[in-house]
């Protein structure tokens, strides 16, 4: 009896579906704006991500040593600062290496490179090159090289500077973006979920209003509250089933002719083999999205407006 019930149910869905012709084909294309939007959204996450993942691994802090620095203590402090949980690597570069990567920076200086040679050895002190995890915690790292952590065996300080100063501005905005774009990108995702609910809910109303005799009808005969809201919630979830069909079919194109200028522009991402990578995530993030919206939607509208 329960699967009879529930084949009629959907059944009544479809037929209410159909009948509104014009009425469920405007609400499908609002919706398939909506998932088409959402799922723009995920692309440019993906594009901003990885444009930004780029940029970070760039940004990191350098610590200059004094050049007397003994290299077990700087290794030490190298040691120190991998054992940290903000600290992703630590690059040591002895003073010779600091030395031939200056002179390469400078091969086509003449003057820059007579001078160095005048110099009695190498003024160059070992430096090492510091990642975070998060660019945030940059500033958590220079503290903790402030601190007695960063003292040779002697106790005595062997850092000539830091250069975390200099950089902060570059770390700070870069910060301030990566929170901006998720703050940015959740707000508009969530007016767009809005304004979809608020256009179901309002074709839902209306295909109630159209079928208000048969709903009557059918509370004479006695039928229970489920099977008279039973249709318009099957409807709602075929408003998302098939928004969310043409949503992930339009993105085929788009992100094909988008794929190599996103290539081009954000190093070297290509959209469009993100979206076949990902299809199957992407489809099941649409089709949940839309079937829950226009779950949400059926039901605000029947309760509201059913009073059953």
């Amino acid at each position: 009896m329960f699967w009879i019930n529930t084949k009629r149910i959907i059944k009544s869905g479809f037929v209410h579906f159909w009948r509104n012709g014009v009425v469920s084909l405007a609400s499908v294309l609002v919706m398939s704006v909506t998932l088409f939007v959402l799922g723009s959204l995920i692309f440019l996450g993906a594009l901003l991500d990885n444009s930004l993942q780029q940029l970070k691994e760039k940004v990191d802090i350098n610590i200059y040593f004094v050049t007397p620095a003994q290299e077990d203590d700087i290794l030490a402090i190298k040691k120190s600062l991998e054992a940290l949980p903000e600290v992703t690597s630590v690059e040591y570069v002895s003073r010779e290496a600091a030395l031939e990567k200056f002179k390469e920076r400078h091969s086509g200086d003449y003057l820059t490179l007579q001078a160095l040679d005048a110099l009695d050895g190498n003024p160059l002190g070992a430096t090492l090159n510091v990642r975070a995890k998060d660019t945030s915690q940059y500033e958590s790292i220079a503290r903790f090289l402030e601190s007695k952590n960063a003292l040779a065996s002697d106790g005595k300080t062997i850092i000539d500077k830091v250069n975390y100063y200099q950089n902060k501005v570059v770390i700070d905005r870069l910060t301030q973006i990566i929170k901006g774009s998720e703050q940015l990108g959740f707000a508009v995702a969530l007016v767009l979920i809005l304004v979809s609910i608020i256009i179901t809910f309002n074709t839902i109303r209306l295909t109630i209003y159209i079928s208000r005799e048969e709903i009557s009808v059918m509370k004479l005969v006695g039928a229970q509250n489920k099977y008279v809201r039973g249709p318009f919630i099957i409807e709602g979830v075929l408003y998302g089933v098939i928004a969310a069909l043409i949503a992930i079919v339009l993105f085929y194109p788009a992100t094909s002719w988008l794929g190599g200028l996103t290539e081009k522009f954000f190093g070297g991402m290509n959209i469009f083999h993100f979206y076949i990578e990902h299809f199957g995530q992407i489809f099941l993030t649409l089709l949940g999205t839309g079937i829950f919206l226009g779950i949400v939607a059926s039901f605000l509208a029947v309760r509201k407006y059913l009073r059953v």
